[in-house]
């Protein structure tokens, strides 16, 4: 596995949505699921469902006004079909964070093993220490500066 390109990598495939909507992470987890693009081996109710199983264990919301809502186990077939969208909420809302921020930004996190998922969630919370990797998404970067950013900053 190449540490620099796979958040780039999950990113490409997952992209960016904007001004999601819903005042709860139930109302918004299921905006998410109507909008990302899955793949054939999973379907829409079945990530949502996933996505709120894993919020009802703990919040997933990491501070900065970010969360990183993913499955409890892996939820995809293959490494292929993995993927990492970020999703702009139109209204922040309160997920109980260690910082008590609101959360504005989410990375959905779908992945096919423990490997990956782990890797992946490493090299994301890095990137949000970064104080110029926060500041892009305060400004809600589009997908090509964030993959941008991914791959200089991961590299380091």
């Amino acid at each position: 596995m190449e540490n620099k390109n796979e958040v780039a990598d999950l990113l490409s495939r997952g992209g960016v949505l904007f001004d999601v909507e819903g005042d709860t992470t139930s109302e918004i987890y299921k905006n998410i699921c109507e909008k990302i693009s899955l793949p054939n081996e999973v379907t829409k109710e079945g990530v949502y469902a996933a996505l709120c199983d894993r919020e009802r264990v703990m919040s997933t919301a990491v501070g900065y006004g970010i969360a990183l809502p993913h499955c409890r186990g892996t939820i995809l077939k293959n490494n292929e079909s993995q993927q990492i969208s970020v999703c702009y909420l139109k209204n922040p809302i309160d997920m109980s964070a260690p910082d008590a921020r609101h959360v504005y930004v989410m990375f959905v996190l779908l992945t096919a093993n423990s490997q990956t998922h782990l890797q992946v969630l490493s090299q994301l919370a890095s990137l949000f220490k970064d104080s110029s990797f926060k500041q892009l998404l305060e400004k809600r970067a589009g997908l090509d500066e964030l993959i941008k950013a991914a791959n200089e900053l991961i590299v380091r």
